[in-house]
């Protein structure tokens, strides 16, 4: 019996026009990071699973998938883990490798391998695929594609100036205003636990108040509380679920909040830095706000920190993020190592481009003219020219069959081809090829020389 068609969830087939419009969105970031000096590099689709493991907090780690080990793995079972019901040590035993998570953690492992190699200050992009044992929903899926740009081996906050500048260049080459840059620094994190005193507790914090815009105020309250947070900490923080006001409004709050944290203050010196160079180098469409319950459940960042925004107007959750690791690399052996990096999020960018309509209208024209086939004669007659029109580097191609005339127009009519040639024996005896606009129903006869010049031009 024929097995049933299917996919995992949280995974997706792409049409052809689909797949141009995603490469549409990566080819845009991609020019953007080449202009802003970054280089390309790849990583394997999966790691050893001790690469990946422990880098991303509890909560990340149950979300990265595990490959079986090859042939027999429960010969290399660990007895008492698979006893006792133990999922983690089983795992460990069964399973050396899985798909990666995300794109920095192996590229601070890329970095310690081949550091030999690398000039630093190291800047890379990769657009690779990712993955993640979430639960699928709109926007959220199990493989999504990852565009990711890194400067490592400087700790100058030149970089997140200029990151903010590349995430303002790509959104407006793509046409999506009205984007939000959110920042916030792990400073100001650290200093709000401190002064609250809650510092042993600031993983549990951060991870807490990251979920602000999902579980809301009482939400985020409550699991403080079963953390172990006390209710007069949480009550001490209170301001800062009621923050207001433009980026520098927020500062002068937090200086406030902050008189008495010494990492706190180095927090809002960073963040000061950066928003006196962006007034000087004014966003083209995109908006700089300061988030303090930005936290991202990330472990590794320890300074600036990134989520981007779509328009209002669209629901839909971050199209962007990153921020700044101080020894990422420290995690494979390479200490004192300071990185900073940020990632476009392909796939929701390409869900906010259809719902507010910004994809060009070019991007559904894949072949530019049909030739239409009148038999084996006109076919290869059709061919002499096509062969010409594609070394002229126009898309043009032959229907294979020698079908109704119906059927051939209706196929480049559905496919959106603009142009369809037709040259049958009339055409073949004059030289010429009858070219027939598709929009227009225009109709007009070249030679061959002229409906290549017509065609490059069109």
């Amino acid at each position: 019996m024929a097995s049933k068609a299917s996919i995992p969830k949280g995974t997706r087939d792409f049409s052809p026009l689909e797949v141009s419009k995603r490469q549409y969105i990566s080819s845009t970031i991609q020019e953007h990071f080449k202009t802003f000096g970054f280089q390309p590099i790849e990583t394997p689709t999966f790691e050893n699973s001790d690469t990946l493991m422990g880098k991303y907090g509890e909560e990340g780690d149950r979300l990265i998938f595990k490959i079986l080990n090859s042939g027999d793995y429960l010969k290399k079972a660990n007895s008492e883990a698979y006893q006792g019901k133990d999922s983690v040590r089983l795992a460990s035993s069964i399973s050396e490798k899985a798909l990666k998570y995300d794109l920095t953690v192996p590229f601070a492992r890329y970095v310690v391998q081949h550091q030999n190699e690398i000039d630093f200050p190291f800047k890379r992009f990769q657009i690779q695929n990712v993955y993640r044992a979430d639960r699928p929903q709109r926007g959220r899926f199990r493989e999504f594609t990852q565009c990711d740009a890194d400067v490592i081996g400087s700790d100058s906050l030149w970089q997140e100036v200029e990151f903010i500048q590349l995430y303002d260049s790509v959104f407006t080459s793509l046409k999506l205003e009205g984007v939000t840059i959110k920042m916030n620094n792990r400073k100001i994190l650290s200093g709000l636990a401190e002064v609250i005193g809650e510092s042993d507790k600031l993983i549990d914090f951060t991870v807490a108040l990251d979920k602000l815009d999902k579980i809301g105020e009482e939400g985020v309250k409550k699991e403080m509380l079963d953390k172990g947070i006390s209710e007069s900490a949480i009550e001490n923080i209170q301001p800062i679920f009621n923050f207001n006001g433009d980026f520098a409004t927020k500062i002068s709050l937090l200086k406030s909040l902050l008189s008495n944290s010494e990492i706190g203050q180095q927090g809002i010196e960073e963040l000061e830095f950066i928003q006196k160079a962006l007034q000087e180098l004014p966003l083209k469409t995109a908006t700089l706000d300061l988030d303090v319950t930005l936290a991202r459940g990330l472990n590794y960042y320890t300074g600036a920190i990134f989520e981007i925004s779509a328009p209002a107007k669209v629901k839909m959750g971050s199209i962007g993020g990153g921020g700044r690791y101080d020894d990422l690399t420290g995690i494979f052996g390479l200490k004192n190592m300071s990185g900073v990096g940020i990632s476009f999020g392909l796939d929701r960018i390409y869900l906010v481009l259809e719902e507010l309509d910004l994809f060009p209208e070019e991007i559904k024209e894949t072949t530019k003219v049909l030739f239409i086939n009148f038999g084996e004669e006109e076919a290869l007659y059709a061919l002499k020219a096509i062969t010409e029109l594609r070394t002229a580097s126009v898309s043009a191609e032959l229907y294979p069959d020698a079908a109704k005339m119906k059927k051939q127009m209706t196929y480049a009519d559905k496919r959106s081809i603009p142009y369809v040639v037709l040259a049958g024996g009339s055409e073949m005896q004059s030289e010429v090829y009858n070219l027939k606009n598709m929009k227009t129903g225009e109709q007009a006869s070249y030679t061959k020389d002229d409906l290549i010049k017509k065609l490059t031009i069109s």
